[in-house]
C-alpha cells in the first residue's frame, strides 16, 4: 500500500460509520484531518563519537474530548502518514472506550536493535528534547509501542520533568512501578481482549475448548496465549519475526517462553514437544477457532483472507486486518472484534495509571482488573448490541459508537446549523 494512502485507507472507517449516524457535516470535516503532526530530526551522539540523525514525529489528531493520548514506536519503517493513521484510530479507541482522551501517536524511523543501551537512552532522551513543547500531562500523553518499553518511558519521563523543572509522572504511561507505573500495565492489552471474548463467548459460539492461533509471540501474544491457556484453552500455533511452529495437539508454552527468554524465535522449539516449523505466512490459514494477530498493520490482506479457517478474528494488534480483507471475512461470517475494541486494554490501563499519577494515589492489582473488565464488557457489549441491532460488522458498530461520542462532543462546540440560525 502506497505510503500516501495510509491515512485515507483508515478514513474508509469513518465513512462507512458516518452512513449510519445523523452527525453534522463539520464533525466528518474536522475528523477528516489531524490538528497538528510535528516533525524533527533528533542528532544523537554515537557511542563511537560520531553523530546521526533520526527523523521523528508526533501527532496530536483530535483534541475535542481531552488530552490526546497515544504511543511512540522506534521502527526502521516509521513514516509520517502511517503516524497520523496509528493516531486517527487512537481518537476513536479512545473515544470507543468513553476514555477523555484524543487520539495521537509518535515515531522514531529507527531500527531500535542495531543501538547500544546508552545510544538507545540518548535517542529516547532526544525525543522530548524535540517534542517537549508538545507534549505535557494536560496535553498529549505519550506511552510505549512496537520496540519501546517502561524503561524507555521512564527515561522520557525523567527528561521532561528535568525540562520543566519538577516531577511530572502523569506526562508518560507506561512507566516503571518505581517511577509511577500502575500494577496490570504489562498484560492490559492482552487482558483486555481476554475480558471481551469471555463476555461474549456464548453470543460468537465459543464454547468448550477452543483452539487459538497467534500471530505475533511478543508482548500481547505471549498474554493472550497465558491466560487463554489458562482457561484450558490449547494454543495450535504462534509466529514472531523469525517464522512460525504448529502442533494440532497444542504447543508448550512453558517451551515457547523458554525461547524467547533467551532472545530466539519461536522457530526454535521445532522438534521439541511435538512442534512443527510451518511459514510465518501460513499462521493466518492454520485450522483453529480463534485467530489472534498481534504483530504489525496489514496482515490479514486480499490475498489471504479467504484461507482463514477461524470462526473468531481477536485484534490485538493496531490495524490488521485491511478494508478489502474485512469484506471478505465478512462474506465467510468471520466475525472480527476490531482493535479499537479489543486491544483497547492497554490504553485504558494506561488512562488509570494518569490518573493515579494525577491524584498520588495507586490502586491495587484487583481494582486495576475490575475496572478494567467493567469497561471493556460495558463497551463490548454495547458495540455487539449495535452489531445486532443495525446488522453491521461488529468493526463498523465500533466505529458508529465512537463517531456518536465524538459528534456529540464536536456538536456541543456549535456547528453551522447552529451558526445559520
Amino acid at each position: 500500500m502506497a505510503e500516501e494512502s495510509l491515512l485515507d485507507s483508515a478514513l474508509v472507517r469513518l465513512d462507512d460509520a458516518a452512513r449510519h449516524l445523523n452527525v453534522d457535516a463539520d464533525v466528518i470535516e474536522k475528523l477528516k484531518y489531524p490538528r497538528e503532526t510535528t516533525k524533527a530530526r533528533l542528532m544523537i551522539r554515537m557511542d563511537d563519537g560520531s553523530r546521526k540523525s533520526f527523523l521523528a514525529w508526533r501527532c496530536r489528531y483530535d483534541d475535542t474530548r481531552g488530552p490526546t493520548k497515544g504511543g511512540i514506536r522506534f521502527h526502521p519503517d516509521a513514516t509520517a502518514e502511517e503516524v497520523e493513521m496509528l493516531a486517527f484510530w487512537m481518537t476513536f479507541k479512545c473515544a470507543v472506550m468513553n476514555l477523555p482522551y484524543g487520539g495521537g501517536k509518535g515515531a522514531v524511523q529507527v531500527d531500535p536493535r542495531q543501538l547500544s543501551k546508552a545510544e538507545l537512552e540518548r535517542l529516547s532522551r532526544g525525543y522530548i528534547q524535540a517534542f517537549a513543547g508538545i507534549i505535557g500531562p494536560d496535553r498529549d500523553i505519550p506511552a510505549p509501542d512496537v520496540y519501546t518499553n517502561s524503561m524507555i518511558m521512564g527515561w522520557m519521563a525523567d527528561e521532561y520533568s528535568q525540562i520543566v523543572g519538577k516531577s511530572s509522572p502523569a506526562v508518560i504511561t507506561g512507566k516503571p512501578l518505581a517511577l509511577g507505573g500502575s500494577v496490570g500495565r504489562g498484560d492490559a492489552t492482552a487482558r483486555g481482549g481476554y475480558y471481551l471474548v469471555r463476555h461474549l463467548a456464548q453470543e460468537l459460539g465459543l464454547n468448550g475448548k477452543l483452539r487459538i492461533a497467534i500471530q505475533g509471540f511478543g508482548n500481547a501474544g505471549q498474554y493472550i496465549a497465558s491466560l487463554l491457556a489458562g482457561d484450558g484453552h490449547t494454543i495450535v500455533a504462534v509466529s514472531d519475526s523469525g517464522g512460525a511452529v504448529h502442533a494440532a495437539e497444542g504447543l508448550s508454552l512453558d517451551t515457547l517462553m523458554t525461547a524467547k527468554n533467551d532472545n530466539r524465535s519461536v522457530v526454535y522449539t521445532a522438534g521439541k514437544d511435538g512442534h512443527e516449523a510451518i511459514a510465518a505466512d501460513d499462521l493466518v490459514g492454520v485450522d483453529c477457532d480463534i485467530l489472534v494477530p498481534a504483530a504489525l498493520e496489514n496482515m490479514i490482506h486480499k490475498d489471504n483472507a479467504h484461507t482463514v479457517k477461524a470462526r473468531l478474528v481477536l485484534e490485538l494488534a493496531n490495524g490488521p486486518v485491511t478494508p478489502e480483507a474485512d469484506e471478505i471475512l465478512a462474506e465467510r461470517n468471520v466475525v472480527v472484534l476490531p482493535d479499537i475494541l479489543a486491544n483497547a486494554g492497554g490504553v485504558t490501563v494506561s488512562y488509570f495509571e494518569w490518573v493515579q499519577n494525577k491524584q498520588g494515589y495507586y490502586w491495587e492489582l484487583e481494582e486495576i482488573h475490575t475496572k478494567l473488565r467493567t469497561i471493556m464488557e460495558r463497551e463490548g457489549r454495547a458495540i455487539w448490541q449495535l452489531s445486532v441491532d443495525r446488522g453491521i460488522t461488529p468493526r463498523t458498530a465500533a466505529y458508529v459508537h465512537a463517531l456518536n461520542r465524538l459528534a456529540e462532543a464536536i456538536e456541543a462546540h456549535g456547528t453551522q446549523s447552529y451558526f445559520d440560525s
